[in-house]
Order: structure tokens, then sequence, then C-alpha cells
């Protein structure tokens, strides 16, 4: 059985500070959170004006990525991302101008060219993996690359999240029981945000949690509270060192909320309340993580004033941006699916 993990303790410092981080750390995993939050609200706003076709939020599981993200090494680490994951291509190096251009699919977007819907993020030099619509279909592949890292003889990890519906999919089985016989570096990260689209977990799962699925694959399962920014990061933390250390993969869970509907298209109201909602927000991990700070003196009102109003205008000026940019000309449109 996977026990919670709610991070270290430490009596006389603050927790960041008993797992490694600086402060200058954690602000810098607060600000990326902050910037997820607004790119996701505004994405929200302009689907709903009319502006961009599609969006998946992530609101609601920003502490999942930005935790897990931070425990990996961008320069090392490679990251197979599912769809929601805009917290963690934004710590791997995308800006807000480059979620903006795929928002509006123009020819600058670095991830398709403006040829897939937003959240298939791609980008070679960046160590992100291109995914696609399918779920699942990005875990054999983050298994794919720690196989093809050993052959090498290159030490790093790859990380791929999903959602817990995906978890009930042939691929991640397969990916999982692969990666556990050849003790790959691996960690499998799910981000349980409790419905695959309408159907809630209790309707998903025949044990209590994804993470006890585990042990059947030779791994460790953890599970841990995904608005827990630093919990996330200390449970990701240890299996990047198992993984590096030839210890094999590892089954993280991060419990969290969609608050959001599944999509700009999801009419959540048809399978869950407004007072299920609301009463979510109130563990909100961005406001958690902030409270957090605040508590032991790394960050202020003043603080967050000035970050507001610093990222209200990156936001805003990566949407004019991305608004004015042109889009790809029709005679691209074959380009990268046959050879020339």
């Amino acid at each position: 059985m996977a026990k919670p993990n709610q991070g270290s303790q430490g009596e006389d410092s603050p927790r960041h500070r008993a797992l490694g981080l600086s402060d200058e750390n954690v602000r810098e995993m607060y600000r990326t959170m902050v910037l997820t939050r607004l790119l996701d609200e505004r994405m929200w706003l302009l689907n709903r004006a009319g502006k961009i076709p599609f969006v998946v939020s992530c609101k609601g599981q920003e502490g999942s990525q930005i935790g897990a993200a931070f425990a990996l090494d961008p320069a090392r680490d490679y990251v197979a991302p599912y769809y929601r994951d805009f917290g963690v291509v934004l710590r791997f190096g995308m800006s807000a101008r480059d979620i903006m251009l795929s928002a509006y699919a123009k020819a600058e977007d670095p991830n398709s060219g403006g040829r897939q819907m937003p959240g298939h993020f791609s980008s070679r030099t960046r160590h992100i993996l291109s995914g696609s619509s399918p779920v699942s279909t990005q875990i054999p592949h983050a298994v794919g690359i720690a196989l093809a890292a050993r052959m090498r003889g290159e030490k790093l990890v790859t990380y791929t999240s999903f959602g817990e519906g995906s978890s009930n999919q042939g691929d991640f089985h397969e990916a999982a029981n692969f990666a556990g016989v050849h003790k790959l570096p691996v960690i499998f990260f799910c981000e349980n945000n409790l419905y695959a689209i309408s159907v809630p977990q209790n309707r998903q799962l025949g044990c209590a949690h994804v993470s006890d699925r585990a042990i059947g694959y030779g791994m460790p399962g953890v599970l841990v509270d995904g608005n827990d920014v630093l919990a996330v990061y200390e449970a990701v933390s240890q299996a990047v060192l198992r993984g590096l250390n030839g210890e094999g993969p590892t089954l993280i869970e991060a419990v969290s909320y969609r608050i959001n509907p599944h999509s700009s298209d999801d009419d959540d109201r048809s399978y869950r309340s407004r007072d299920e909602v609301e009463e979510a927000k109130k563990n909100d991990a961005l406001e958690v993580f902030r409270d957090e700070l605040m508590r032991c003196g790394v960050w202020s009102k003043e603080d967050e004033e000035a970050l507001r109003k610093e990222l209200q205008r990156v936001v805003d000026e990566a949407t004019e941006y991305a608004q004015k940019a042109p889009l790809a000309e029709p005679e691209t449109t074959l380009d990268h699916v046959y050879a020339k």
C-alpha cells in the first residue's frame, strides 16, 4: 500500500531549506506557478472570446507540475509530458510567447508550426519529447529514451506524466513492465485530478490508488499530495536519485483537482457539482504555496503585487505578439509528412 508523502519537516528552518532549496529557488518555483496560472486563465478567456479554438487547462495542477519539474535537470533529463503540463515545459525553457503561438496555431509555434492542438509539446533542444492526441502514447516513448540513454552510456532520467485515466491504458502497463524488468531510469508521474473527463476515480480503478499498481512492476509506488509543492519536489528528487543510481523506475501519484472543465469543449456541470469545485478551490496549490512562503519570510504582499504586475505584462505581450504573428503558408502543409 502506498503511503502519502507529506514532505520533510524541519523544526528550526523552513521546509524548503531542509530539502536543499534556497530562498531564491522557491521564489522561482512560485514565479513559474503564477505564470502558468496566468497563461491558463488568459487562454481560457481567449477561447471564450472566439480568438483561439481549444484549451486544455492545468488550473489546479500547477503544484504537482512545478514540484516535479524543479526536481529535474533540464540540461540532462528528458520529459515526455501530457497535454496539461504547461508548468513543466515552462520550467524546461519554453516561454509565454511559445505557449501563445501554439494556442493561436501560428507558423512560429515551436511545437509543430501550428499543426497540432495546444498542449502537444515538442522541443528537441529543450529535451521535450513530441506528444500526440491519443492518451498514454508518450509513456512507452519515455521508456524508449531511457533505454537509448543506457545503450549510449548516458546518465539521465526520463520523466513522463499522465492522468489517472491514462493509467488504465495498455501503453502504461507495457511501459511500466518493461522499465521495471530492465530497471530503467524512468519516473512515471501520474497527475491524478480525480476525473477522466467525466468519469470519477472510483469508477476507474479496482485498487485504491494508481500508485498501488507499482508493486506489480517491481518499483516503488509513492502517493503524494499534489497540492504540496515541496512534498512533490521531495518525492521526485528521490526518484531521480534512484534512477541515476541504477535502481530503476518509480511510480509517483500526485493527487490534486482539476478546477476547470476537462477542456474548453466540456461542460463539467453534467457530472460534478459547483459545491464540489468550490470546496476544492480552498486547497489551491498556488495559494497554499504562497502562504507557506509568506509564513517563512521569503515572500511578501509587496513581492506578490510586483510579480503579478510583471507577469501580467509578460502575458499581455505574448498574447499581442501571437495575435499578430503570421499563420503558416498553405504550401507548407505537407512539410515533415513526406520526404522531399
